[in-house]
């Protein structure tokens, strides 16, 4: 037996000799079983041959059945992973349960099941279980022979091992396949293992059959399968090329005395750098730490492990190291903002939370580097040819994601590279989390802006909708750009962007009040220019307010804004602008228009010039851009050419959202930034004429009974029926009050959307208001009725009048329909 490291030794037959092994049928009946199975799991061979796997598995509502467990692995070529199994005396052993794919003549299947104490494996430290895991990944060759040696199952990886096909393996006898000194001393171990029953472990050294230059160390376990009777049915050999596992052992060795030193300041960009100077050049050549924007002022990450539908983040590099003088590799540098194509490995591990390994890189044109011309120049000069790119991961929350590069290296990376990132970065991850708390004090302008902000855009039947936010000013954290997207009754919503002078803690504070104020002047159902004229009293006053303490910083120095009211059952869109640059509309067909919009005055400025509204047809499908002049603007260029370059990069209406968000602001990565950068995309939709149902009704007291006759037919086609009964009772009332209150014709209409919306049109312009009839009184009931029967109510002045309106959920009587 040749002489192997102590480490080597650990990894090659912990695991194996320990294990217990059982050979099962096609359908997962136990064909053959070891003394070992026999201590761990407490059956004799006698116990479990002939019976179904299934005797040693407990069983609950959540395991599936042998059967379909089989099929499982069928699918998948085998299963690894931890589990429970049951002892005969009764105990639960939870084991580490290993199952492979083997193959005999005319196309059989059998498969080999190795389970091991995971108790017994654990080691002492988290070491200990990333040791344990390298073998886990490893692949493993099989080969079952009968009492003359002769093989009688095989599997796909054993042909890697020895250069053996499976053809010319089955049914021949172990010396006429292999020959030599070394082929004789693994045969006196078979032999050995079929005499005593004991298993036995042969190592050795040999050239692979693919032709590679170094020489790989193997681990041989052999085991004795025994039969019903206890008589030995021939032997199982279990061969594991520890060549990557021990090299993957000693580097741990390394990282583990290197990473004790990681993150021996508070600082998160030192942090980020000592992860890359560590990596590099042990087992990478390039290494990139990339953080979200936040996460150098400690302030909570926005960004959560698993599916969020959400914006991308924005992320620095904070990280980098090279096996090149000057790191030519990266296209950033250390502070700059670095893009994520929206199609790549980078956002796919921003959604799952997963690490992505790619062995072999593709960079051949048409692949997603496409997207980013930089790095795509940098990959092939520097002739990446390997990736990994892992999350930075604390506490569920996502921090960042570390990129390791091979250029130099020719051997790709593999799973055991990834664990190792995995191990590396989980520690470093600690550290940038300590540091990242540690700063929250120092971060209330940062953490301010991130409360404010919209965390999630709501464009309901009206708009799909998505934004980016790039803070230009990174020391003091975040200006005084805001945007929103509110649903508003009638299936409409509005988009509003605004921009407050300057920059830190007074700027996102006022940002944060007059967002509030457009918030609450949307629920009254102010039209734009209405809205802006209230919204400009409130700025004025809030300059007031900071006259009379002329010892405080003002915090209020200007302001403007953008709002517009979109309507998916009209394609009407309204707007009015304070002095804010006019939105980019791309229709259908990729044409780009800045409507002449009237500009208006800025806020606060008290010069009494009426704000003004433009109502637009947008077909289906049309884009909105609002934006802020940080995007348009800048030192060397003025704001007609910043227009220009954004309606070029937004022209492309095939693209998703995300894809021409990332377009827009990549116009702006390349200047030095002097404001804040804040664009939100909304791209149209329209109601279908069959979600929405409108009558005229005669004003007398017939048009009560009409309209609950209406509203009933019409839920009736769209399979609302169990609505019938409240919405028969907000139509009353909505119709009695209006003729009551109102004067001339009454409408009613009809809205499915993501709720079901009842409209009461009315000539008079007097809002209704809320009252509690006294018990004595005879009327006064009505809109408490209809309050305590929708989950919102409302009414909005239009021409000609006004319309009083209510919502019900749709979900419940959906899911009502579906159970009945």
């Amino acid at each position: 037996m040749d002489r192997v490291t102590a480490g080597e030794q650990l990894l090659s037959t912990r695991e194996m000799s320990d294990s217990a092994i059982a050979m099962l049928g096609e359908q997962g009946t136990v064909v053959g079983w070891t003394r070992v199975a026999e201590r761990l799991l407490g059956y004799s061979a006698g116990d479990v041959v002939g019976r179904s796997a299934s005797l040693v598995l407990p069983t609950s509502e959540d395991t599936p059945t042998a059967t379909a467990f089989v099929e499982r692995c069928r699918a998948r070529g085998g299963w690894s992973g931890t589990t429970s199994v049951r002892h005969r005396d009764g105990r639960t052993l939870v084991v580490s349960l290993r199952i492979s794919m083997v193959r005999g003549r005319d196309g059989a299947v059998a498969w080999l099941v190795s389970v091991t104490d995971a108790g017994a494996l654990s080691g002492d430290t988290a070491t200990g279980s990333v040791r344990d895991s390298l073998l886990a990944r490893v692949p493993i060759g099989i080969v079952f022979r009968d009492l003359g040696l002769r093989c009688t199952w095989v599997n796909d990886t054993m042909e890697s091992h020895d250069g053996v096909p499976a053809d010319r393996r089955l049914g021949r006898g172990f010396p006429d396949v292999l020959s030599g000194p070394k082929a004789a001393a693994l045969e006196a171990t078979m032999r050995q293992v079929l005499a005593t029953g004991a298993s036995g472990v042969h190592t050795y050294r040999s050239w692979l059959a693919s032709g590679s230059r170094r020489d790989h160390t193997f681990a041989a376990s052999v085991f004795r399968l025994q039969g019903a009777d206890g008589r030995a049915l021939g032997v199982c050999v279990i061969s594991v090329d520890v060549t990557e596992s021990r090299r993957a052992y000693e580097r741990l060795a390394i990282l583990t005395e290197g990473s004790a030193h990681l993150g021996g300041s508070l600082d998160v960009m030192r942090t980020s750098q000592e992860l890359a100077d560590l990596a590099v050049p042990l087992f990478a050549d390039y290494v990139a730490v990339d953080l979200e924007q936040s996460i150098p002022f400690g302030h909570e990450p926005p960004v959560r492990v698993g599916p969020t539908g959400e914006r991308l983040p924005v992320f620095r590099r904070a990280g980098l190291a090279s096996i090149h003088q000057g790191v030519p590799e990266s296209p950033w540098g250390r502070g700059d903002p670095v893009l994520m194509p929206p199609t790549s490995p980078f956002t796919e591990v921003l959604r799952t939370g997963r690490p992505h390994l790619e062995p072999v890189l593709d960079a051949a044109e048409g692949t997603w580097f496409d997207q980013d011309p930089a790095r795509a120049r940098k990959v092939r000069e520097n002739r990446v040819h390997s990736l990994m790119v892992v999350p930075i991961r604390a506490r569920r929350a996502l921090l960042g994601v570390a990129v390791f590069v091979r250029t130099e290296d020719p051997v790709p990376f593999q799973e055991i590279d990834l664990l190792l990132a995995e191990e590396l970065v989980g520690r470093a991850a600690l550290s940038l989390d300590n540091a990242r708390q540690y700063s929250r004090e120092h971060t209330a302008a940062l953490a301010l802006q991130r409360n404010l902000l919209p965390h999630r855009l709501r464009g309901g039947a009206a708009v799909e909708a998505v934004s980016r936010y790039l803070p230009a000013d990174l020391h003091n954290g975040v200006g005084g750009d805001w945007f929103d997207v509110i649903p508003l009754s009638g299936a409409r919503v509005a988009l509003v962007v605004g921009d407050v002078v300057g920059h830190g803690l007074h700027a996102a504070a006022t940002m944060g009040r007059l967002r509030t104020a457009v918030y609450t002047l949307a629920d009254m159902e102010l039209s734009p220019e209405e809205l802006l004229t209230h919204l400009d009293d409130t700025v004025q006053r809030l300059a007031e307010d900071d006259a009379c303490a002329p010892d405080q910083t003002p915090a209020v120095t200007g302001a403007t804004c953008l709002y517009a009211v979109y309507d998916p059952v009209t394609r009407k869109c309204v707007m009015a602008r304070a002095g804010h640059p006019p939105p980019a509309i791309i229709d259908p067909r990729g044409r780009v228009t800045f409507p002449d919009l009237p500009a208006g005055p800025p806020l606060g400025v008290g010069l009494g010039v009426p704000f003004e509204a433009v109502e637009l047809d947008l077909p289906e499908g049309s884009l909105l851009a609002l934006y802020t002049d940080g995007l348009v603007e800048s030192r060397a260029e003025d704001i007609d050419a910043g227009m220009r370059r954004l309606g070029a990069a937004l022209a492309a209406p095939a693209r998703s959202l995300e894809e021409l968000c990332t377009r827009a602001t990549q116009t702006a990565a390349g200047r030095a930034p002097t404001d804040d950068v804040t664009l939100l995309l909304a791209r149209t939709r329209s109601l279908d004429p069959e979600q929405v149902a409108s009558w005229a009704l005669p004003h007398d007291q017939s048009a009560v009974g009409e309209a609950r006759q209406l509203a009933a037919g019409r839920l009736a086609v769209w399979g609302l029926e169990r609505l019938e009964d409240t919405t028969k009772l907000i139509v009353s009332e909505l119709v009695t009050n209006a003729l009551s209150h109102g004067t001339g014709p009454i409408g009613l209409r009809l809205i499915r959307h993501q709720v079901l919306t009842c409209e009461v049109f009315d000539a008079s312009g007097c809002s209704p208001r809320l009252r509690h009839a006294r018990a004595v009184d005879e009327n006064g009931r009505g809109l408490f009725l209809v309050a305590q029967l929708s989950r919102r109510w409302g009414s909005r002045s239009v021409p000609g009048g006004k319309i009083v309106w209510a919502e019900e959920d749709l979900a419940t009587a959906l899911e009502r329909r579906r159970a009945a």
